[in-house]
């Protein structure tokens, strides 16, 4: 299996401990969660069922009791509501060979009919009928991708199920390394720029990465799978975001507006763009956002999170804003596009949320791994002296009296650092220095995507990071 070594570590250490478990793995759709819990216990279950997507109470109901029937409950009468489905689980389980039983409810989301009660039944299951076993080998496994829903009513769930979760794993996108892992067995070659530009299209999402073909370019590719009439992510952007979220009106205007804005913008900013009034609503929304991994909230230098910005980081929702939205009819469109400025100009931007993806791979390059950072964005307005305002996407505080300020670069040859270029860098750490006041040494750091040109301007970069650090684990 590629990746995933501390959720399989997780997983092993739970099955080691005498009570029966409860564990919720969560994350964005698409991310990996069915096959990681098929894949750690080989289809080995007692029990297996996943919820039907838009499907009515009867629907549910139907579908539960077919899985039953598979897994053994041979004469298994009609259900009549969840109650009666997870008694009937129970009986199940009872029936079960000696060993741990391994019970596997996938979607769970998409089984919460209106007014179906599936929360409540599933707390009586688990509490009195589960918890109660006295041979204390029940190890089941919730999932599904409708974060809020998971986070909502099992992982903060203020009922029978408080204090319940024994727990949970939130399985995040791959990172650079994984995905050039994962495209080497599947027969994908990709050199690292290719690599590069394929992870600002797909992100780290590895079903995105199955689609590849190795017979095709990355070109080609994208070609294939986004623009062509038939393609099979050509409509996957509104499929994610009504399979999180059971309303994502305000999601979507959130990222739209997050689109459209390469820096991030704070919550009031935001109300501003989306009209969304500053309450519950905007608050629910972008938590949510946040914790599919979509959206990164970051401090800007040393304010607290009141004032916090908000960025979109997801790769495929920048890229479908930047070349989906309008209705592409070519078929050849990124073919024909490559080398061009638009390209170019989103290739930069991308990289740049690419680099602040590997926060931990560009602490390790730094050697800076086992040092206390914080890590910040710093922006000031333009004077009233006509004076252009400076901003750093990137500012990495270490307990060791330095500041990393960190410029990003997407480069097909190594970046050259002008007299021009010189000056700007080091006016813009004059400027950080007189904003924030800080007296720690500001380190001006360049991450390029292959280096810097050697030259008598180089020396002003303290700190130089490539491709190659951003795929270090």
């Amino acid at each position: 299996m590629i990746g995933r070594k501390d959720e399989l570590k997780a997983l092993d250490w739970d099955l080691t401990r005498p009570e029966s478990q409860l564990v919720v793995v969560y994350g964005r759709r698409r991310i990996g969660k069915t096959y990681l819990i098929r894949e750690k216990f080989s289809d080995q279950f007692a029990f297996y069922h996943t919820g039907v997507r838009g499907g009515s109470l009867r629907d549910q109901l139907e579908a539960f009791r077919a899985s039953l029937v598979q897994y053994g409950y041979r004469r298994c009468p009609r259900l009549t509501d969840w109650l009666d489905a997870f008694s009937r689980l129970s009986e199940l389980v009872a029936s079960a060979p000696a060993g741990r039983k391994i019970v596997f409810i996938d979607e769970m989301p998409w089984m919460d009919t209106p007014r179906s009660k599936l929360v409540p039944s599933f707390e009586y299951f688990w509490n009195n009928q589960m918890l109660v076993r006295k041979e204390k080998d029940v190890f089941l496994v919730v999932c599904g991708s409708a974060t809020s829903w998971i986070v909502e009513n099992i992982v903060h769930n203020k009922g029978g199920l408080h204090d319940r979760l024994t727990d949970r794993i939130w399985l995040r996108p791959f990172t650079l390394k994984e995905c050039a892992e994962y495209a080497a067995f599947l027969g994908v070659p990709l050199g690292r720029r290719e690599l590069c530009q394929a992870y600002m299209v797909f992100g780290g999402v590895p079903y995105y990465w199955s689609l590849l073909r190795g017979d095709l370019s990355l070109a080609q590719n994208v070609d294939a799978l986004c623009f062509s009439e038939h393609g099979k992510l050509r409509d996957e952007f509104g499929y994610v975001y009504s399979s999180l979220f059971r309303d994502a009106t305000a999601h979507l205007k959130i990222v739209a507006a997050l689109a459209s804005c390469k820096a991030g913008v704070t919550r009031g900013e935001l109300v501003e763009r989306t009209g969304i009034t500053n309450g519950g609503t905007l608050k629910k929304a972008l938590e949510e956002l946040v914790r599919c991994d979509f959206v990164r909230q970051f401090n800007a230098w040393h304010k607290k999170n009141r004032d916090a910005f908000f960025q979109l980081t997801d790769n495929f929702t920048l890229f479908h804003f930047a070349f989906m939205a309008d209705g592409v009819r070519d078929p050849n469109f990124w073919m024909n596009s490559v080398g061009g400025p638009r390209l170019a100009n989103w290739e930069g931007q991308s990289f740049e949320r690419l680099c602040l993806l590997h926060i931990d791979q560009i602490k390790k390059g730094l050697g800076i791994s086992g040092i206390g950072c914080e890590v910040y964005s710093w922006r000031s307005r333009a004077d009233e002296g006509g004076g252009r305002g400076a901003q750093i996407d990137l500012v990495i505080e270490r307990q060791d009296g330095n500041v990393n300020l960190c410029e990003m670069k997407f480069y097909r040859t190594p970046y050259e650092i002008t007299a021009e270029e010189e000056t700007k860098l080091l006016n813009r750490r004059e400027a950080f220095r007189a904003d924030t006041r800080t007296t720690a040494n500001c380190r001006i750091t360049v991450i390029a995507s292959a280096g810097i040109k050697p030259g008598v301007h180089a020396g002003v970069a303290q700190n130089v990071l490539t491709l190659d650090d951003l795929l270090e684990s």
